[in-house]
This record gives structure tokens, sequence and C-alpha cells, in this order.
């Protein structure tokens, strides 16, 4: 099981190796919205720096968190570049050839 934040995080370094992959190449693709569906389980630390987290759900698992909560969650994110000096956010633009077992 890991944390919602770390899955992001892990889809942000993926986009990041695709967009460096494709720099220089003759066709590239604009990254359009991307939609993450996922079950999570949310637990609360107790204590003075109490915290929520989320931590994506295996089916398989969800059994084991039955003192927490599971919710299914869709999260629309957009990627976008970071901006050069006084220029604006753009969409990230990918490339890159078909990576085994890829859709």
């Amino acid at each position: 099981m890991i944390e919602l934040s770390d899955m992001i995080r892990e889809l942000r370094s993926q986009l990041t190796t695709a967009l460096a992959d494709g720099a220089g190449e003759a066709i590239r693709f604009e990254a359009g919205p991307v939609e993450i569906e996922a079950t999570v389980a949310v637990t609360r630390e107790a204590g003075a720096d109490a915290k929520v987290r989320f931590w994506v759900v295996d089916a398989s698992t969800k059994g084991t968190y039955a003192n927490a909560q599971t919710q299914r969650v869709t999260l629309t994110l957009t990627p976008t570049t970071v901006p050069v000096a006084g220029g604006s956010r753009q969409p990230a633009v990918i490339a890159g050839d078909e990576a085994p077992g890829e859709r």
C-alpha cells in the first residue's frame, strides 16, 4: 500500500521522463487531462500533530482496513510545464515509443 501523494509523485516522474524522451522528436503529443481513479483508505493519526492520510488500496487488501474508511476517488490532473522567465505555463508535450504492455 502506498500513500496517494507517492502515487501522484511517481506519475509526475513518469510524465517528466516521457517529456524528456520526446525532446527533438518529429511527432509529439500534448498531454491532456490525466484521470486517476483509486480506492483509498482514509486514516487519522492521533496526537498534537495529527494528520489525515490517504492510502491507495489494492482491491485484495480492502478487508485489511476494516477500521479505516475506504472511498473511491477520481482525480483529474492537467500536466503543465514550469514557465520560463516571464512566460506562462504551457501544456506538457510528450513523445516516445510505446512501452511493452502500454495501451
